[in-house]
């Protein structure tokens, strides 16, 4: 689970400043405020991890990735591409990390990670991109018990020192060497173990960054249509897609699996859980996915909508629901200690719905399975007034703790533009909420009494009779 992020020089943000990230994290924001491109830096480093070509320092993605942030210079605060992009980053690790130093037999061991990175541009003809420096913080109870990592040296060739704290590594006898250019954007190359008696543990450092970014995944604000059809081999996917386009065999994936949503609830098959949820919102009453015939692997999503007797395909109920069904099938499919990233959660539900999916978003921080948390986090764009007052509301009746809450507001009111933080105190109210961002309700109800008034007066004569009369 992610603690905390910060990025600096990256699309319209000079500087987030230290982001302190939840089980749920909120942002909020007018439109083409940035909120956007946080979620998207994260995707970007996840599809760099995951690309084939170790070589590359960042992969800005193609029309197949989930997002595509074009050129350095398309991706650099004000298009300077004088400006290194900065981050950092701490997560807790869901296994805590050990390890031996090979010379001394001193043992360490760590709870979390923080990472910093900087990325530039070479200044030349090239716009190579290459790691002005990386370095990893190995900590536990808040204690640094190591630190390492790699620097660009000066000058044009791809050599690197490499600096350690609190642990002291031992060189191989043999000629000065130099680290060359690291894997990706956060690897230490083989040469750094193979040039140190002890610096084995690199690896294990390495492997936990990519399981990091493993456990991330996202879904956009725009999800595929229905069908009324649905081909599944039996293969498990990663996800529903980017889009939603996989829920189906997703849920067919989960049939196996049962789930309880919280402390003392409960377990119910997956499909189920998803069923009781969107009848919790209002939506349907029941809904199940049927197989057409044994002989053939093609399935139907049949839904009962309320107050009706009758099962209906998927595609004769409202969009809402289509769209809101690749949401919950992602929160309950995604694996253990897996970080979600979504955009506008509540697209096309109506304003009962939205609340009541953020009691369900609830559920799912709280989800366990086969006995255990399954430490669900939830990275949420969402421009909702009514999932907002619903976690405010259970904040006061004390059903979710403030701790799991984390909510931002991006302003551009001024450039550059900058994340506030919002003050939720203990009985869910917001103290620095930005006024009129979901419009002024109180000057709408004021000034349309003005305007009735007005309009009744007028149809008034002057002897006290209506035009009527």
């Amino acid at each position: 689970m992610l603690q905390n992020l910060q990025i600096r020089n990256f699309k319209g943000w000079k500087d987030t400043e230290l982001i302190q990230m939840a089980p749920i994290t909120l942002f909020f924001g007018t439109n083409s405020s940035g909120k956007s491109s946080i979620g998207q830096f994260l995707m970007m480093l996840k599809q760099t991890v995951e690309s084939p070509d170790r070589k590359a320092i960042l992969y800005p993605g193609d029309k197949n990735s989930a997002v595509q942030m074009g050129s350095f210079q398309e991706m650099v605060f004000g298009r300077d591409i004088e400006k290194p992009i900065h981050f950092n980053y701490t997560w807790e690790l869901a296994k805590e990390l050990k390890f031996k130093d090979a010379l001394s037999g001193k043992k360490y061991s760590a709870t979390r990670i923080e990472f910093n990175g900087s990325i530039a541009v070479q200044k030349d003809h090239s716009n190579k991109l290459f790691m002005v420096h990386f370095s990893y913080a190995l900590k536990k109870a808040n204690q640094i018990e190591v630190t390492i990592g790699m620097e660009k040296k000066n000058g044009r060739k791809e050599e690197y020192d490499i600096s350690c704290d609190h642990y002291r590594l031992k060189r191989n006898p043999g000629r000065v060497w130099y680290p060359p250019t690291p894997v990706r954007f956060y690897g230490f190359p083989d040469e750094v173990i193979n040039y140190h008696k002890n610096a084995q543990f690199v690896q294990s450092l390495n492997l936990e960054h990519e399981n990091l970014f493993k456990s991330i995944f996202y879904l956009g604000p725009l999800r595929t249509k229905t069908e009324r059809l649905y081909s599944w081999t039996g293969v498990t996917p990663e996800s529903v897609g980017y889009s939603g386009e996989n829920t189906v065999s997703a849920m067919l994936a989960a049939r196996e699996r049962t789930i309880s949503l919280g402390y003392k609830r409960p377990y119910h098959p997956f499909e189920q859980v998803i069923a009781v949820s969107l009848k919790n919102m209002g939506l349907i009453d029941d809904f199940k996915v049927n197989p057409i015939s044994e002989q053939r692997q093609e399935y139907e999503v049949k839904v009962q909508t309320k107050g009706s007797k009758n099962w209906v395909d998927l595609p004769d109920v409202g969009f809402g629901v289509s769209q809101v069904l690749p949401v919950l099938v992602q929160c309950f499919y995604a694996p253990a200690n897996s970080i979600i990233i979504m955009e506008q959660p509540e697209i096309h539900l109506h304003p009962g719905a939205q609340s009541d999916l953020a009691d369900v978003m609830m559920d799912v921080i709280n989800s366990k399975e086969d006995g255990k948390d399954r430490n669900i986090q939830l990275i949420i764009e969402t421009h909702s007034e009514h999932f907002l007052k619903r976690i405010q509301r259970r904040i006061a009746e004390e059903k979710v703790s403030q701790e799991k809450i984390s909510a931002y507001f991006a302003k551009v009111d001024q450039l550059p533009a900058k994340l506030e933080p919002l003050e939720i105190d203990l009985f869910g109210n917001i103290h620095n909420w930005p006024k009129n961002f979901f419009g002024d309700e109180m000057g709408d109800v004021t000034a349309h009494a003005r305007a009735a008034m007005d309009k009744r007066i007028r149809q008034i004569a002057p002897q006290g009779k209506t035009k009527d009369e």
